[in-house]
């Protein structure tokens, strides 16, 4: 899970990449980046941290150009160094850059062909290597001078060479941005439209409240399998590269988007809505008292005031989040995630003491995080402490793009929902069904034939993950090997 954004305009845009990327902040915390094009040179900085402590002040008369990228990274393949921090470049040919979202699952495989093509390559990171993918087929195409039909030609022989998830954007020097989608749209892209007195303007983005924000009026996504072409001259063409797969990622519904975007036509808010309505019905079958309905802060509120409702209960906000800390799940080590919630969330026991607390959260991993917070709701003096997640219990590791990677990791792996109740030290614990969640996302919307749900249910949507491909990201992407990174990194 990281963000990406471009921006084609008529005026210098990287203050305008820095609001995008502040907007996506929540997709990614390791890292930030941005590259502008100025007509004559590319101007790059990018580093670790938060957008505001990498793009400063001090930056931005360097940073000229009116076409330009940005990221904002959530490692999940390659390591936590500043050299794999993006927009990534090459300077042949035309000169590209590239930011991308997603991971690629064959990469080791296509790491050996470019080696074997002569292409050096600097970094551990897939997203150096699709970069490079791209370069090399777009050099084959044997261009005189710039055409969109060969840059479409190009795209199309890197969409059938690489597999897993993409949504990437790739400045192409002087000529515009290229926005590609993986064939099952695994993780979401929009586009967005701006017109001015000379001639439109053109952005793409993660997710579309970063163009709204920007004046940007969206244009849907970019469709899985499409290429989508901004020009710097204010036109837009669009190529479908390889046909269609729908399956989108449900766990962007549940946990990695904003409430406030629409992704493949579908309101997140919405779906949250719905879900804490199908949670509240799954509660009711246990008939148990609840005094106050308590949501974990910020993403688990949409869902827990429509459990409140249905249950016709009080909501309170009964856990006050210090602001300042970042989401917990997507930090990179789990002594970071444990040191962090006890940071993050501070009991107001007015709320809770001699009460019977439905704790609602958007979903239970690792189930550190929830333990620790029961036992806050508990020591502020409740009486009865019930956990409910708006999600289905996760069990299968993501290859796409969220570092869930070990099977290990879940506490739904091999416990039974009364085994986990007793290990989060819940008097009950409650899932919102597949099936359900299901329903909260495609309400209305026919076509979408199929969610990309392998994190709850084990069913990949690409044919190259199979049982050896697990065992061996699983190997490759566990805790205890990134705790070992950051030790070695902190000796040197």
């Amino acid at each position: 899970m990281c963000g990406v954004i471009g921006i084609a305009a008529e005026h210098e845009v990287v203050g305008e990449i820095y609001d995008g990327l502040s907007t996506l902040q929540h997709r990614g915390q390791d890292a930030a980046g941005v590259m502008v094009f100025n007509g004559q040179q590319f101007h790059t900085k990018r580093g670790n941290g938060l957008v505001r402590d990498v793009i400063t002040a001090a930056d931005i008369p360097g940073l000229r150009g009116k076409i330009g990228i940005g990221h904002v990274r959530y490692p999940t393949a390659g390591n936590y160094s500043a050299d794999e921090a993006q927009p990534f470049f090459v300077n042949s040919p035309f000169g590209l850059g590239l930011v991308h979202n997603g991971n690629l699952t064959n990469t080791e495989k296509l790491r050996r062909e470019l080696s074997r093509e002569g292409r050096h390559l600097n970094t551990a990171s897939d997203s150096e290597v699709l970069l490079n993918v791209f370069s090399r087929e777009l050099r084959k195409q044997k261009m005189r001078g710039f055409s969109v039909t060969k840059l479409f030609a190009a795209a199309e022989k890197t969409a059938r060479r690489i597999h897993g998830s993409y949504a990437a954007v790739i400045l192409v020097a002087g000529y515009g941005i290229l926005a590609l989608r993986d064939p099952h749209g695994l993780r979401p892209l929009a586009i967005g439209i701006r017109k001015n007195k000379k001639r439109n303007e053109f952005a793409t983005a993660s997710e579309d409240p970063a163009l709204t924000a920007l004046g940007f009026r969206s244009l849907g996504d970019v469709q899985p399998g499409e290429a989508v072409w901004l020009s710097a001259a204010g036109k837009i063409s669009r190529r479908q590269l390889v046909p269609k797969k729908w399956s989108p990622c449900i766990f962007e519904y549940v946990y990695l988007a904003r409430p406030d975007s629409q992704i493949v036509d579908i309101s997140v808010y919405r779906s949250l809505l719905r879900a804490g309505e199908y949670l509240a019905e799954e509660i009711k079958k246990a008939k148990i008292k609840i005094d106050v309905v308590v949501p974990v802060p910020d993403t688990s509120r949409t869902s827990a005031l429509t459990v409140a409702a249905k249950l016709k209960v009080k909501y309170r906000e009964g856990l006050i989040k210090n602001r300042y800390i970042g989401r917990t799940f997507i930090m990179p080590t789990q002594a970071k995630r444990q040191k962090s919630i006890r940071h993050k969330l501070i009991p107001l026991p007015l709320e809770l003491r001699n009460k019977n607390v439905l704790l609602v959260d958007d979903s239970i991993v690792r189930g550190n995080t929830s333990r620790q917070i029961v036992e806050m709701v508990r020591s502020a003096g409740a009486k009865k402490v019930y956990f409910a997640s708006a999600s289905p219990p996760l069990r299968s590791p993501c290859v796409y793009g969220v570092d869930m990677p070990s099977k290990k990791e879940f506490i739904a792996n091999n416990l039974s929902i009364l085994q986990i109740a007793k290990q989060l030290k819940a008097d009950a614990v409650f899932y919102l069904p597949l099936s359900n969640l299901v329903k909260s996302c495609e309400f209305g919307k026919k076509k979408i034939p199929k969610f990309c749900t392998a994190c709850f249910d084990g069913k990949y949507p690409t044919k190259e993950v199979d049982a050896k491909y697990l065992k061996a990201v699983e190997k490759q992407r566990n805790d205890s090997q990134k705790h070992e990174e950051e030790e070695q990194m902190t000796l040197l």
